[in-house]
């Protein structure tokens, strides 16, 4: 089944901004789905649309099966949603938050105290159950805010920038908890500032840009569609200029630091005997930049005639 089908989508603003143009898209039941794009790419229109947050000016929407033209409970029972922006009570008590969600959704007082019991253990925020929301951290909120969506189990959860100010061992905590979800059949829909969550989580992306889809492929297919990857060489001995080696792009950044150009098909390991060699000893590599931004950038500079965004 579908978990979500959108057909030429269009939302035109009464400024006359047309924000999305005519937008289709389907995601598969327990998929885990990147939705990215540059910033006004039309990523928060299309979400508000399916979440019945923003009014669509034209073409259709289902969740499941369920028109969210004709069925909107049923669509709206079938969704959690984790915005950009908190939207709490800052005085309620934590526990108190997630157990009023529930109440939204027809679930029984007690039963709400067990899911929200549940739901605040797997994101370690048990302890903090009786705090005040204003006195959590931004990382906390963001946990806080997942749990939220879960209580009444949703079977597709969308996630509008769910890590944006969390440290790195919280997101990847995150991380975790959400590939288990995902695992456990819930539906994931993420759109992200960070693009190595979509690369490391997402079976399958959707690139939009100007209120169009520009891709929507597996994220390994997209990513063998890189043209160049650029990698960065520490070397153990300083060099006064690039080496001259046939075939390679290479790019002195400093003394013991070497930039690698690779077209696709070129090996990384002949650039590395190719380096030996020249009698040049590499002590570390690393990528120059996420891979998917870097393909971002070159499919919308493609889409653009030339002129690069950067990738939200």
């Amino acid at each position: 089944m579908h978990a979500l089908v959108v057909e030429q989508l269009r939302k035109v603003y009464r400024s006359g901004f047309e924000a999305l143009k005519g937008v289709d898209l389907t995601v598969e039941e327990g998929d885990f789905f990147a939705l990215l794009g540059p910033n006004g790419a039309g990523k928060s229109t299309l979400i508000g649309i399916v979440t019945s947050l923003v009014n669509k000016t034209s073409g259709r929407v289902a969740v499941f099966g369920h028109d969210l033209d004709t069925e909107p409970e049923a669509v709206k029972a079938s969704l959690g949603v984790v915005p950009q922006e908190f939207n709490f009570n800052l005085f309620l008590p934590v526990a108190e938050v997630v157990i009023n969600q529930a109440g939204y959704f027809g679930i029984p007082r007690q039963e709400a105290r067990e899911r929200a019991e549940f739901y605040l253990r797997k994101l370690d925020l048990w302890g903090r159950r009786r705090s005040e929301m204003r006195l959590l951290s931004g990382g906390m909120k963001r946990r806080l805010m997942i749990a939220r969506a879960l209580v009444h189990r949703p079977r597709l959860l969308i996630l509008d920038e769910p890590t944006a100010g969390v440290d790195i061992e919280i997101r990847r905590a995150m991380w975790d908890y959400l590939r288990e979800l995902n695992a456990e059949g819930t539906t994931i829909i993420l759109t992200t500032h960070y693009l190595e969550e979509a690369e490391s989580l997402c079976r399958n992306i959707a690139m939009i840009d100007q209120g169009r889809i520009a891709a929507v492929a597996e994220t390994q297919t997209l990513l063998a569609g890189l043209d160049t990857e650029t990698f960065v060489l520490n070397l153990t001995a300083p060099l006064s200029a690039p080496p001259a080696l046939p075939g390679f792009a290479l790019t002195l950044l400093d003394a013991t630091t070497l930039e690698a150009q690779l077209e696709r098909g070129q090996s990384l390991n002949r650039l590395f005997a190719a380096l030996g060699d020249a009698g040049i000893a590499v002590q570390s590599m690393r990528n120059k930049q996420n891979r998917l931004e870097q393909l971002f950038l070159e499919m919308v500079e493609r889409g653009r005639g030339g002129t690069a965004a950067r990738a939200a």
